[in-house]
């Protein structure tokens, strides 16, 4: 047989496919992050003292928290110049616009906007916990023992769960009166409000008099970028650690016990996704396959890292350069996006209480219910853009509702796992309000 003949009987199909899988594992940054979450879950699994168990528990913690180091690398880069990032981000892009009008016109509309889809959420996750009721299976699955809760009496309830300070003094307290103080708590919504109050006195100003302060932004932006560019190199072998880590301390078990929460919440979130979809088809008049197609790399790392800061650089990249959003509405709407838009943790929290009020044989009345989804809603706008913080925000509704406090132990162990997926749907809703805004401040 010729070497002419061999070569053609060659399975061409299979070279090619490795060939083109090759090529995008060099070239772009999505497959590198697929193929690490693929290797960090699969290598966490195998060393796991409830997966593989090549190794001991201790021995595999100590591996883990090594293997999670470029991951935690990655994390403090971004935080160091997040604060920073999304000051002169704000700033940049409503002077954009060039005038208070521009700001007046997005502002009227994006808050309603992030409201509404909020409420949404809320409703999609109440109505999946109420319908599927997830909590009256973890006795025969999670195999867990839970004493009911003696009954609670609403007044009780009601009272425990009431907001901490009076309406006035809430909305007083968004306005930073120590703006260094703001930065150094991280309190991400003064920080905004503090920008967003900057940036109306610059466009109000002669354009001489805000050119000073405006050279500084740029300049202080292209710093942080450059910072961001470091971090990013990072992004395969951070997403591969922290996978990895993660598959190490939940295991397998963790996520069969608790199969039909994980399942109920996960359902929320895909109805989320397939709610902005709607909209990006009916509002903003796009091809919802190719917004998925240009929004991917985005959903990929925010799953990876849990934290809707850390990709903020990258989404507003992904909506200039992908999506063809303009800088002025970009560099406005996901920073601000990323502080109050969390219609993921929003859903996730309310399946998480109804869930655990079920557990523990609580009814909740409707007015319950209802101030539930309400106090849900705002401690949703605000909240911190970093992993974890759903769960501290969770434990403090979830005790006016009875829940004693070791029911939040019994979710902890599917948390990070359902951190990363809503983080992944709340920068989907950064997204697809920008390409909202961009249709509607066009046809205004």
């Amino acid at each position: 047989m010729t070497d002419a003949t061999t070569k053609a009987l060659q399975p061409l199909g299979t070279n090619r496919l490795v060939e083109r899988l090759n090529y995008l594992v060099r070239t772009r940054l999505w497959a590198q992050i697929l193929l690490a979450m693929l290797l960090g879950i699969g290598v966490g699994l195998a060393i796991s003292p409830t997966g593989g168990a090549l190794v001991e528990e201790t021995a595999a913690n100590t591996i883990a928290a090594w293997l999670a180091l470029p991951g935690r690398l990655f994390l403090a880069l971004i935080q160091m110049v997040v604060i920073p990032l999304v000051l002169t981000s704000i700033v940049l892009g409503i002077c954009a616009g060039g005038s208070t009008d521009f700001l007046r016109r997005i502002g009227t509309r994006i808050g309603p906007y992030f409201v509404t889809t909020t409420i949404v959420a809320v409703l999609v996750g109440g109505l999946l916990a109420f319908w599927l009721e997830p909590g009256q299976y973890v006795d025969q699955v999670a195999g867990v023992a839970v004493q009911p809760v003696e009954s609670v009496e609403p007044a009780s309830a009601e009272g425990q769960f009431q907001p901490p300070s009076s309406l006035p003094d809430q909305l007083i307290a968004i306005v930073p009166t120590n703006p260094a103080s703001a930065i150094l708590q991280q309190s991400m919504f003064q920080i905004v409000v503090f920008a967003i109050l900057v940036s109306v006195a610059l466009v109000s100003i002669r354009p001489e008099r805000a050119k000073p302060l405006m050279d500084l932004c740029v300049s202080l932006q292209d710093v942080s970028m450059k910072v961001v560019s470091w971090a990013m190199a990072l992004a395969p072998a951070a997403v591969f650690g922290l996978l990895a880590q993660i598959s190490v301390q939940a295991g397998l078990d963790a996520l069969l016990g608790m199969s039909a929460y994980v399942g109920t919440v996960l359902l929320g979130l895909l109805v989320l996704l397939a709610f902005y979809l709607l909209l990006v088809v009916l509002l903003a008049r796009r091809n919802p396959f190719a917004f998925l197609a240009n929004i991917r790399e985005v959903q990929l790392l925010a799953f990876s890292t849990s934290s809707s800061a850390a990709v903020m650089p990258l989404s507003m990249k992904t909506a200039e350069e992908k999506l063809g959003i303009s800088k002025a509405i970009s560099q406005f709407i996901i920073p601000l996006g990323a502080t109050v838009n969390m219609d993921g943790t929003a859903l996730y929290q309310v399946i998480a209480a109804v869930f655990l009020t079920q557990v523990y044989g609580i009814d909740l009345t409707m007015g319950q219910f209802t101030l539930l989804a309400a106090t849900t809603v705002g401690a949703s706008i605000g909240a911190p853009s970093t992993p974890g913080v759903g769960i501290v925000i969770l434990a403090t509704i979830v005790q006016g509702l009875g829940v004693p406090p070791q029911g939040i132990a019994l979710i902890l162990g599917v948390d990070r796992i359902l951190d990363m997926s809503r983080t992944a749907i709340n920068v989907s809703g950064d997204l697809t309000a920008c390409t909202v805004m961009t249709r509607w401040l066009r046809n205004d």
